[in-house]
């Protein structure tokens, strides 16, 4: 892409972003549709079919489990209010127990066997880049709620789309500038090895060097490992700053061991929510923690400038002011991911409503659909917060929020614009055969 195309991109971007403060462009669930209208609407009392794809089982499981509660409770609320064109929504749930093999098996079972309208759900990097090859041999859409960079880099296939949540190299973009200004300049890097922390490796890489920034360290840890202190040996002496990024079932021992390692003595800590997501942190050993940093992309506990819409959300969930089950105060949420299942659930209605969406012989239609979406205005429909969609690259763009801990809660100190995560357009999937 021309310097000229990359400034027009961003330029058009930012045009729209003026759209969501002047509060226009809220047409079905406050999603600016331009092909609105364009479809007659469907007549058909068949439910609409969503194959989710969940992470019940592998190091995915606590995620999966609030993802599959997000998906149970948005699915409610579009049923109550008259479904998709008229008709109920019906969520066919399938484990991929996090597995990028079983992954293209349960994409092709939603297909063939299950009849599925759309797939959706899939969060692991790993599991998206396994799956997304036979969504597009099947010609289905493949809706994901993951972070990786994957789809907006253009490895992936059109009826790939990621309309839900933020990938990594626009949080890291947005977060840097934070993190060299207030906390150093020498990071040093603990993240999973295998795709989404690669992304992290190499995006946050980046945009730290370009705030006058180095990267001192960069200690790849097996997904499935169970004990670090082997790890922490490696971060050189003079680190101003240790960034983590985990994931799985041992993240809280990661934490623990970090803690245990550098008592009082640490550097700065800057963390992304993945280490801490559903674990609590009132839970013993994680005291360190007090006055470190994070990046999350929803607020876990309920802020006080706390939004109608984010009150709506959680209520419909069943999710306390502390990002807990309201039955079970020790039930932590995923609350920084699980949002995209919300916001992707809405975004598919949107999209099937715009097309007149009748029946699999649509999907292009209901594809183009989501590509012409723009703004994303906040509302009950997306409780995070505005986006703005490039239907391009087939990713969203919204705010990053920085938290850090405080009386072991999590207090918003900075909010990044949606303009912070901007970057150059990598693909055109518009121009890609269905």
């Amino acid at each position: 892409m021309t310097d000229n195309k990359q400034k027009t991109n961003l330029t058009t971007r930012r045009g729209a972003l003026k759209k969501i403060a002047a509060g226009t462009g809220a047409i079905i669930g406050a999603t600016s549709m331009p092909l609105l209208g364009r479809y007659s609407q469907a007549h058909s009392s068949e439910p609409i079919r969503i194959g989710f794809q969940v992470h019940r089982t592998g190091i995915g499981a606590a995620y999966g489990r609030w993802y599959d509660r997000t998906t149970m409770a948005v699915a409610k609320v579009i049923n109550d209010a008259g479904g998709i064109n008229g008709r109920p929504v019906e969520i066919i749930t399938e484990d991929d127990g996090t597995d990028p093999k079983r992954g293209a098996e349960i994409v092709e079972k939603f297909a063939t066997k299950h009849k599925c309208d759309v797939a959706y759900g899939t969060l692991f990097s790993h599991v998206v880049i396994g799956s997304a090859p036979r969504a597009g041999e099947l010609k289905i859409p493949y809706f994901v709620v993951s972070e990786g960079h994957h789809v907006a880099s253009g490895m992936l296939n059109r009826y790939t789309l990621q309309p839900g949540i933020t990938d990594v190299k626009s949080q890291v973009q947005a977060m840097a500038p934070f993190v060299s200004a207030n906390l150093g300049k020498k990071v040093a890097m603990i993240f999973p090895d295998f795709a989404f922390g690669h992304n992290h490796r190499d995006y946050f890489s980046e945009a730290i060097e370009k705030q006058g920034g180095k990267v001192v360290a960069k200690i790849a840890i097996p997904p499935t490992e169970t004990s670090f202190t082997k790890y922490f040996p490696k971060i050189p002496r003079d680190t101003d700053v240790i960034y983590h990024v985990m994931v799985g079932p041992a993240v809280l021992t990661f934490v623990k061991e970090m803690g245990e390692f550098y008592g009082p003595n640490a550097p700065q800590i800057f963390g992304f929510i993945d280490s801490l997501e559903a674990v609590d942190l009132a839970s013993p050993g994680l005291e360190f923690l007090e006055g470190t940093y994070f990046w999350e992309g929803n607020p876990r506990y309920a802020q006080k400038d706390q939004s109608e819409y984010d009150k709506f959300y959680r209520k419909a969930i069943g999710i306390d002011a502390n990002g807990a089950s309201i039955s079970d105060s020790k039930d932590v949420s995923t609350y920084a991911h699980m949002f995209g299942c919300w916001e992707t659930m809405f975004t598919i209605k949107d999209a099937m409503e715009a097309s007149g969406y009748q029946s699999p012989k649509d999907r292009a239609k209901m594809i183009e659909a989501a590509e012409a979406i723009t703004t994303m205005a906040a509302s009950n429909e997306h409780p995070q917060g505005d986006k703005l969609f490039n239907g391009k690259t087939h990713q969203v763009f919204g705010k990053q929020y920085i938290s850090k801990v405080n009386g072991q809660k999590l207090e918003v100190v900075h909010t990044t614009s949606i303009e912070d995560g901007f970057y150059p357009d990598e693909t055109d999937y518009t121009k890609k055969p269905f």
